[in-house]
């Protein structure tokens, strides 16, 4: 009997789980126009505009559409290592990132770490907004599938960069760094970039112009990474932590001791742990 019942309440939770699946792959959007063309407004923005509405609040949409090749490669390798390190290796879901947000998320008891990758982000922005519930992750899963299908991976990025929320009412990396540093894109420096990236985990709670220690954090931590991988040289590095330049190896001074030029030189300050989770796990 007993054998029987769990029989029954197997087939119950398979046939429960299918139709799940079906009810989320009903539907799904055709994302090929996204190949050449923009939507004027994604799911996100009509969301927000009618958030405001129902709480008699005016809103608006900040965006500008910024091609690929004029958004600064600092900007880019910021919101990468931020966001979604092995997106040009994966196919939009990176199953080493989601083992380790569900342990995470176990281990914590709630949630204190996502696993989409930069596609599932897009798909969420462009057709389903911020609910959060079950089939809403599974659409997301499946038109993260059709995405990296239907598109190359420097246009999903293209898009991302573009379309995604930077603040309240401000959409898109040309829109933010107008917005929160009063600068277009190609200018930012190292710093802003970093920042700019660190807050895209909760963009409307997060000001990367006033950035909190939680934001902090991460920003170095997305610049030590830049610097470790040559991206940034040290000096870069050094303006953008805010720390003091580099001394010279060696230089001529009169009044003090000659330095032994057979030695090693100087150390470099040792950088921060390389480890997003590390730079999330502190308090805000």
């Amino acid at each position: 009997m007993t054998r029987v019942l769990i029989g029954v309440l197997a087939l119950l939770l398979v046939l429960a789980g299918a139709a799940m699946v079906t009810r989320a792959g009903a539907a799904l959007p055709d994302v090929t126009p996204l190949a050449r063309r923009v939507p004027a407004r994604t799911a996100l923005m009509r969301q927000r505009l009618e958030e405001a509405r129902v709480a008699g609040r005016s809103a608006r949409v900040d965006q500008r559409w910024l091609p690929y090749e004029s958004i600064p490669p600092v900007l880019r390798r910021a919101v990468l290592i931020a966001e979604d390190d092995a997106f040009f290796s994966h196919g939009g879901l990176d199953w080493n990132e989601i083992r380790a947000s569900v342990r995470r998320n176990l281990e914590a008891g709630r949630l204190v770490r996502g696993g989409s990758t930069i596609t599932q982000q897009l798909a969420k922005n462009l057709y389903l907004g911020s609910e959060r519930t079950l089939t809403r992750k599974l659409r997301e899963m499946m038109i993260a599938g059709r995405l990296e299908r239907a598109l190359t991976k420097r246009r999903i990025f293209e898009l991302y960069l573009n379309l995604i929320e930077w603040g309240d009412g401000v959409y898109g990396i040309e829109a933010a760094a107008e917005r929160h540093f009063g600068v277009p894109a190609d200018a930012l420096d190292a710093r802003q970039a970093a920042l700019l990236a660190a807050v895209i985990i909760n963009p409307r709670r997060f000001d990367p112009a006033h950035p909190v220690r939680r934001i902090e954090r991460r920003a170095r931590m997305i610049l030590t990474r830049m610097w470790r991988r040559g991206q940034l040289t040290e000096a870069e590095y050094r303006v953008a932590t805010g720390q003091a330049p580099a001394a010279p190896a060696w230089e001529w001074n009169p009044f003090a001791h000659h330095p032994d030029t057979t030695a090693p030189g100087p150390e470099t300050t040792a950088p921060p742990p390389d480890s997003a989770a590390a730079a999330d796990s502190l308090p805000p």
